[in-house]
């Protein structure tokens, strides 16, 4: 499938999100199975997920400006956040709901045909997901990450609830099926959290990955070759970006010209191997003692 820009996955989510919800009430109004609400009440939260993603990603893409001189890929840090937060609300509605069903138990009714529109819907969340996963990965976005694990989550609690559906069925056991809706309270809990973990570590300037460290000081490794050296390396990711800044020392006798030259290089090398970092130097005497003094002593490759 050719590659779109994010926004197009984003109203990917949001259609399916749309389709499923209409078919999983379907599938609550056909059944009376508060399981199967318990289901189509996280399926509101897909929507508003959906919607929040779109208006993320459309934000993030806008260029530098003179308020946010590095771009606006950070936001996308705030739409997991708010996701799991949605998803919070969405486990507090299904336990509202689930209560009363487990005191007063209700018979299910026309368990075939629900069940079929149910199935229908995670079809849809499974081949969104799978579609928007791909996006994920070649756009780094962890707003379409979060999206799409989402409906994958989706997906396996609309399995737990069909199971506990037939369960039902089979044993007679009327109150499994608030149980099953608990349950799935509990489970989409944990996704929820670990949304809301993932935007914390993000907007707190998490370093890159430790194999994209090792890809950058693979490169610099080189200046000691060159009768150079560097350190202070720092790395942060913001969205689809990443940022490295390192001092490079150098031999005092090299021209400014040569310098420049063998920075540039080491510049070119890192984003030929990381297209999506942006690199800042800075050029220090390799024979100064004071060029070694960094006070806020990082974690760097020397």
């Amino acid at each position: 499938m050719k590659m779109r820009g994010p926004t197009f996955y984003a109203w990917l989510s949001l259609a399916t999100s749309i389709v499923t919800i209409i078919l999983k009430f379907m599938a609550y109004y056909l059944t009376g199975s508060v399981g199967l609400l318990s289901d189509a009440v996280e399926a509101l939260v897909n929507i508003a997920a959906a919607l929040v993603a779109l208006a993320v990603l459309t934000y993030a893409q806008a260029a530098p400006d003179r308020e946010h001189n590095f771009g606006h890929e950070k936001a996308q840090y705030f739409s997991s956040g708010i996701e799991g937060a949605l998803i919070f609300v969405a486990a507090g509605g299904i336990v509202w709901s689930a209560i009363p069903r487990l005191m007063h138990p209700q018979p299910i009714e026309q368990v075939s045909l629900g069940l079929g529109l149910s199935v229908l819907a995670a079809l849809a969340n499974v081949w969104c997901a799978w579609v928007m996963l791909g996006a994920a990965r070649a756009h780094r976005s962890i707003t379409l990450e979060a999206d799409a694990r989402h409906l994958l989550t989706d997906v396996w609690t609309t399995a737990g609830v069909l199971i506990g559906v037939l369960l039902v069925q089979w044993s007679g056991w009327l109150r499994l099926d608030a149980i099953v809706a608990l349950a799935v309270a509990i489970q989409i809990l944990w996704t929820g959290w670990h949304l809301m973990a993932r935007s914390f570590e993000g907007l707190m300037d998490r370093a890159v990955p430790e194999a994209d460290r090792d890809a950058i000081v693979a490169v610099l490794e080189e200046l000691r070759h060159q009768g150079g050296d560097y350190h202070a390396l720092r790395t942060r990711m913001a969205g689809a970006k990443s940022f490295v800044d390192v001092h490079v020392l150098l031999p005092g006798g090299m021209t400014i010209q040569e310098g420049h030259d063998l920075v540039e290089r080491l510049e070119n090398d890192i984003r030929a191997r990381l297209p999506h970092v942006e690199v800042l130097t800075h050029m220090e005497p390799l024979e100064d003692p004071k060029s070694w003094d960094d006070p806020e002593k990082p974690l760097a490759g020397t």
